[in-house]
């Protein structure tokens, strides 16, 4: 199942687990027993609901993300605007004890 998406594999999954059920009889003389689908459908089931947990971290990681860009953004007009003071106000030379590293 490489190369998919997790929910395509989960999809994948559960058409062949439906099949399976259906076809119990055949399936099971090629060695696909009695346990095996109720044990692959506790892993889809398992797999469909961490899926849905990570898609739901996701959205709010994107949100968490939106929020910390704009702190970052407000955080540089004010940095700007407290270095642009600190150079019209003191030495080159004591830029430093104010975190500036600029040369100008």
């Amino acid at each position: 199942m490489s190369g998919k998406t997790y929910a395509e594999s989960i999809n994948l999954t559960s058409v062949l687990v439906s099949g399976l059920k259906t076809n119990t009889e055949r399936v099971s003389k090629r060695g696909i027993g009695s346990d095996f689908v109720p044990k692959l459908e506790t892993i889809l089931n398992d797999a469909k609901n961490l899926n849905n947990e990570q898609e739901a971290l996701k959205a709010k990681l994107k949100i968490k993300t939106d929020e910390l860009n704009k702190k970052m953004d407000d955080m540089k007009v004010m940095v700007d605007e407290a270095k642009k003071v600190v150079k019209l106000e003191f030495d080159k030379t004591q830029w430093k004890e104010f975190g500036i590293e600029d040369k100008r």
